[in-house]
């Protein structure tokens, strides 16, 4: 059955929202439903040498990691970084965990260890999904935190929860559309946006979960998480409807060869442009350093994110965290 797709339960911001177009077992759009890469791309990038196999291999950088569990037991509003797409947020007192990816990939390691003991990752109010890809949807570490936390409640593109399995019974779980607004805790505000991306987990189930973006509001403080995207006309658009965020948590890592990676993933000019479009105040880069997933070195993105920043390429202020690093929102103010 074809038709729009989002969830009776929940309350749309943009006027002319309808829903997400759900047509044999997909999702589609027109704009914001990445085109995946050719078989023969794949295969030449598979079959063919890097160009920058050397530049790689003398490439020393590695994220550095601040072994720190102190924020964990802080009443202050914060954001810590976990690593890739993963931070840990407190804001207006309530706690968040985005796309929480703490462990190695199948045949991928982790090249930094999280700040803290996942064990230690308790009284976690909201866990914010922004798609089920495995760099983002860490099944090991889902159900270790379901566990920890018998309270939480999960934030979902809609059919996410279908990727819970038998826990998806015995948790708290909202789906929400593109434009939508989770119901969620006091003054604390939450909304999924778009994304231009894809779902897919297995060989037969392209695009049957949505992706997407959040954006985090309370009272005058505001904090785009930008999920996994490539660049397009979606950024314009939310700063159209939400207005300028505070912060902008934005991927600038995965982009080469472009040929695979540029319709899914933002190099950093990219997501320079992407924080102009947003008019947002300050930029936390992530989704680069934590997993070697494409064939750019790995300290390249944030080293031309900060040659941008010296040529004043960015409208506002960038603010590169340490995995463990402590970023207050007590000065964060709209």
């Amino acid at each position: 059955m074809a038709d729009f797709r989002y969830n009776k339960n929940l309350p749309f911001v943009k006027k002319d929202a309808r829903g997400v177009w759900y047509e044999n077992g997909q999702f589609i759009h027109a704009k914001y439903a990445s085109d995946t890469a050719a078989f023969s791309d794949i295969l030449r990038w598979q079959l063919q040498p890097n160009p920058q196999k050397k530049e790689k291999k003398e490439d020393g950088f590695r994220v550095k990691c601040i072994y720190n569990s102190a924020f964990l037991n802080s009443s202050e509003d914060m954001i810590v970084w976990l690593g890739h797409a993963s931070f840990f947020i407190r804001i207006g007192g309530v706690t968040l965990l985005t796309d929480p990816c703490l462990t190695d990939l199948p045949l991928i390691k982790r090249l930094v260890p999280p700040p803290c003991p996942i064990s230690a990752l308790s009284n976690i109010d909201y866990l914010l999904m922004s798609h089920g890809h495995r760099d983002h949807f860490d099944e090991k570490v889902i159900r270790q935190l379901i566990e920890q936390n018998p309270a939480m409640t999960f934030l979902l593109p809609l059919e996410i929860s279908k990727l819970l399995g038998k826990k998806r019974s015995s948790v708290l779980f909202q789906e929400a559309a593109w434009w939508q607004q989770f119901v969620v805790k006091g003054d604390l505000k939450i909304t999924f946006l778009p994304a231009k991306h894809w779902n897919r987990r297995y060989l037969h189930d392209l695009n049957r979960q949505l992706w997407g973006s959040f954006w985090i509001q309370y009272q005058g403080i505001s904090i785009y998480f930008g999920g996994d995207s490539a660049y397009d006309s979606h950024y314009q658009e939310i700063r159209e409807v939400m207005g300028k965020p505070d912060i902008c948590l934005l991927p600038i890592g995965a982009y080469r060869p472009s040929s695979v990676m540029k319709t899914a993933h933002m190099n950093p000019a990219e997501a320079v442009q992407a924080f102009q479009d947003l008019g947002g105040k300050t930029i936390i880069p992530m989704h680069y350093g934590t997993y070697d997933l494409s064939d750019e070195p790995l300290g390249e993105p944030l080293q031309l994110l900060r040659e941008f920043d010296e040529m004043n390429r960015l409208t506002g202020e960038l603010k590169a965290l340490a995995v463990g690093e402590v970023m207050s929102l007590k000065t964060t103010k709209s």
